[in-house]
């Protein structure tokens, strides 16, 4: 197992060093993966992969009907997209093709539809069309009264961003990658060729380096001696409705988007429950994932508008994730050869669905920079544990449960996770060091309850495991 959990790194420079083990860092290492004469290394400064915006985000696999049309970010959302189906259709990771409506609740906006029709057949897409107002209606008959009409957009779909980041995070350190969980960068340096990356556990030292850092991405550009981009920390707050909900909504429901970003939205998870965010707000501390009295307010105030039904529905849990804003209209990513650097910044919510496409262009950006990537090989393919609920779950599979009976013994009855299920997360390649950890690989202590019942049992597993 490559995980380095303590211990200094190596005197010797790795080949590359990743810095941010988000969806996006995790898809680069991944790549880079494939080519086995490099010595990788991915440094994140939390306990976990995922644990930034990837963990904290709307969960959809977007079409990029609705990107900047020639930009970066639409190429690569787009070849993302293609790429993510197929790779969470090999892999087991959860993904429902709902499709999304984009409604219309004034002229204006109504107005705005075929605008954004024409948009999309720019950006490659050739799937949407205009629905009028009773056509809308028959689709999603809960919707709130007073809508005109709405864009269908049928490939958008939900998917699982907590498998998502662990499969390729999974696949990089079985095939050699060294992961470095909580070792925050405290100083970056370049000379001689060589980055120095300091650590609280030593120096870390590579001859190329990539800046995955997330909302920490312009600190460590400007280290090294650029100033390309500011990042603001946009925080949306979202509130997860119970599963009892899931019956009420039929697609995505997008308000027509505006200059902040794709507004307010109600969707379903694969997990089954619904989802009602998120807001956008500016902030200036990059650790503010609190959420607010007012930003809630003014969330169900727009819930009340678009589904009203969901209202009456239990309130499973509340979160606030962070997007990296820049005040561009497109992603970040450049290379600066001289230094063996490639920044990859401003990657907002349309990251998870364009990280494999990412990934493969930063690792040609790499190649560009004098990288020799060497060799080619396969990786060895990863069948992630099913966290959704279109699929059979362990407990649903009497085949499993007759060869192992301990993924028929539930732990967590609100979520129905097996003790089976939690055995294998905590002995994964890349195994969870939180509750929260186990509760992304597993949905233990994700359901209604949020743990009352199954808390300490759930702990006991985990204790038990870090023996």
């Amino acid at each position: 197992m490559s995980v380095t959990r303590s211990g200094a790194p190596p005197v010797e420079p790795y080949d590359v060093a990743i810095v941010g083990a988000g969806v996006v860092g995790c898809a680069i290492a991944r790549r880079l993966a494939h080519h086995p004469g490099l010595r990788v290394a991915l440094v994140e400064a939390q306990d976990d992969v995922g644990q930034g915006t990837s963990k904290a985000n709307t969960a959809i696999l977007h079409t990029g009907f609705d990107a900047v049309p020639g930009s970066l970010e639409a190429r690569l959302v787009r070849e993302g997209s293609r790429e993510l189906a197929a790779y969470a259709a090999e892999s087991g990771i959860p993904v429902e093709r709902v499709g999304a409506l984009l409604v219309a609740w004034d002229e204006e906006q109504l107005a705005a539809l075929p605008r954004l029709a024409a948009k999309a057949r720019r950006n490659e897409y050739h799937d949407t069309r205009v629905l009028g107002a009773a056509d809308l209606y028959a689709r999603e008959p809960r919707l709130g009264p007073g809508a005109l009409g709405a864009l269908h957009v049928p490939g958008e779909s939900i998917i699982c961003p907590w498998t998502t980041t662990l499969a390729y995070a999974t696949q990089a350190v079985r095939a050699g990658v060294d992961l470095y969980l909580e070792a925050p960068i405290t100083h970056a340096g370049h000379a001689d060729g060589v980055h120095r990356l300091d650590t609280p556990r030593g120096p870390l030292h590579a001859r190329r380096l990539v800046n995955a850092a997330g909302l920490h991405a312009d600190t460590l550009d400007r280290s090294l001696g650029h100033d390309d981009f500011t990042v603001t920390p946009r925080r949306g707050q979202l509130v997860v409705h119970d599963t009892f909900a899931r019956a009420l909504v039929r697609h995505i429901l997008l308000p027509v988007p505006t200059a902040l970003g794709k507004g307010v939205l109600v969707a379903p998870t694969v997990y089954g429950n619904v989802l009602l965010g998120p807001t956008a707000e500016d902030l200036d501390d990059k650790g503010d994932t609190g959420s607010t009295a007012e930003g809630l307010r003014r969330l169900r105030e727009q819930g009340r508008r678009i589904l009203p039904a969901l209202l009456e529905e239990e309130v499973t849990a509340v979160y606030a994730g962070l997007r990296a804003a820049t005040g561009h209209d497109d992603y970040r990513i450049a290379a600066h050869p001289g230094q063996g650097y490639v920044t990859v910044g401003g990657i907002r919510s349309t990251g998870l669905t364009a990280s494999l496409a990412i990934a493969a262009h930063v690792t040609g950006l790499l190649a560009d920079t004098g990288l020799d990537l060497g060799a080619r090989r396969p990786l060895e393919p990863v069948r992630m544990p099913n966290l959704g609920e279109a699929f059979p779950r362990p407990h649903q599979r009497p085949d499993l449960v007759a060869a192992d009976p301990e993924y028929g013994t539930l732990v967590c009855h609100c979520e129905r996770v097996s003790r089976g299920e939690i055995r294998d997360a905590l002995a994964g390649p890349v195994p969870p060091r939180s509750l929260d950890g186990l509760r992304r690989r597993t949905r233990a202590r994700a359901g209604r309850c949020q743990g009352f019942y199954c808390g300490a049992a759930v702990r006991a597993l985990f204790e038990e495991a870090q023996g």
